[in-house]
């Protein structure tokens, strides 16, 4: 706990730590892994204010509360758009959307793959085009295989499936580093992140190596597939 994260010890540590989460989650050569803080709703402005720099608009897929409240945010950075929702239904469902939802000159489509509150999943991942897809993964990652490359960027706060609270995930491509806005807080910008292997500031070190220690057991259980398998199972059960 009290390790310093500049310690030879500790970098393996976190070293091995993405390197575990990427076979893991099988994730492409061509992405960042960045072990951040302030949780998952701490996104919902960092990916605004990284990624809407071009036109300006971003499109939301509106199915629970942590998608809502990701919309509410990014409205303070630019046009925002609810493409689809489930609001009036009480979020019962997953809305259904194709390419003609979304506007062509939108920066990224959001969308949040699992709704707790509501007990609903995506069970589609959205058809975007050429538009970078964001998804809040926040309760599902590493529940079953998920097919990273059809994603922008993909951010969990850990507490749900791989480590104590205090530690967030984002998995971005590097195409979409190094446009933050001006005013952008430096520890919001994924550019700074990634330069500096997460560690701009301290992070979250106990966390990471428990997720570490979480990334070794799926490993050793048969992976995301294993995991798959085991919820289904639990699921059957209710």
């Amino acid at each position: 706990m009290e390790m310093s994260h500049r310690s030879p010890v500790y970098e393996k540590i976190i070293t091995d730590a993405e390197a575990l989460l990427r076979k893991v989650m099988n994730i492409p050569d061509n992405y960042k892994v960045l072990f951040l803080q302030g949780g998952a709703s701490t996104q919902f402005a960092a990916v605004p204010l990284n990624l809407m720099n071009g036109s300006g608009k971003a499109d939301y897929i509106l199915s629970g509360q942590f998608s809502t409240k990701a919309y509410q945010e990014a409205q303070k950075y630019g046009d925002v758009f609810a493409a689809a929702s489930s609001k009036e239904a009480t979020f019962s469902f997953v809305p259904k959307t194709d390419k003609n939802s979304f506007r062509k000159d939108a920066d990224y489509v959001h969308i949040c793959f699992n709704n707790t509150i509501y007990g609903t999943k995506f069970p589609y991942i959205p058809d975007t085009g050429d538009i970078p897809l964001v998804a809040d993964m926040s309760s599902c990652i590493l529940s079953e295989p998920v097919d990273v490359s059809r994603f922008g960027v993909i951010y969990a706060g850990a507490q749900k499936n791989m480590a104590p609270a205090g530690l967030t995930i984002v998995i971005i491509r590097e195409d979409l580093l190094g446009n933050a806005r001006k005013e952008t807080p430096t520890m919001l910008d994924y550019k700074v992140m990634a330069d500096n292997g997460s560690m701009y500031n301290t992070p979250p070190c106990w966390c990471i190596y428990v997720a570490k220690l979480v990334y070794e057991w799926i490993l050793e259980l048969g992976g995301l597939e294993k995991m798959k398998e085991l919820n289904e199972k639990k699921a059957k059960l209710l």
